[in-house]
């Protein structure tokens, strides 16, 4: 499992990946992202990119069901990522806050954050 921080995209998710890789799960953030500070957070297609270079066989994405920090509203990082995943091949987990969840390939999770 890769637990990744604040992180702006960069090669360190190739080099981690290729030293370190694969991993089962990436979990890494998305979220709270704006123009002025790209090298602490990334966009969600940067973050769908970077489980990819880490070789992870699925990707949880974290730190957007929170507070507001930045401009975008509430749904937009998980709906990008969710979108960039389908696009790119890469499963993702969206587990609803406190859903239990295996790495099972077959689950599926509902789209609770538009019901919200």
């Amino acid at each position: 499992m890769y637990l990744g921080g604040d992180s702006g995209f960069d090669t360190h998710f190739e080099k981690i990946g290729n030293e370190y890789g694969p991993f089962d799960l990436a979990i890494l953030e998305c979220g709270q992202y704006g123009k002025y500070w790209p090298k602490i957070h990334m966009l969600p297609e940067e973050t769908v990119k970077a489980s990819k270079l880490l070789k992870a066989k699925a990707f949880l994405p974290i730190h957007w069901a929170k507070f507001a920090l930045s401009t975008h509203s509430w749904t937009e990082p998980i709906e990008r990522a969710v979108l960039e995943a389908e696009k790119e091949d890469v499963i993702i987990f969206t587990p609803q806050i406190g859903e239990a969840f295996g790495l099972s390939r077959e689950q599926s999770f509902v789209k609770w954050w538009r019901f919200v």
